[in-house]
């Protein structure tokens, strides 16, 4: 039983772990589904959005904990 219990926190310590950054990439996904389920754009443009935007909150994270540390 510990094994698993040992398993399961590290997953959720994995979502975690840096809470701004997860909730960060659900809203830059979020986003592009509310592009591509109301705006019906199913191009590439969506797929460039959610690259640039993940790529974005990444290095916005990235420059925060350097600072931080």
């Amino acid at each position: 039983m510990t094994v698993l219990r040992l398993i399961f926190n590290e997953f959720v310590g994995l979502f975690v772990d840096d809470e701004q950054l997860a909730l960060s990439i659900l809203a830059v996904v979020a986003g592009c589904w509310l592009v591509v389920r109301y705006a019906h754009d199913t191009s590439i443009i969506v797929g460039v959005l959610l690259l640039l935007g993940c790529l974005g909150v990444l290095m916005a994270s990235v420059v925060q904990g350097a600072r931080k540390g």
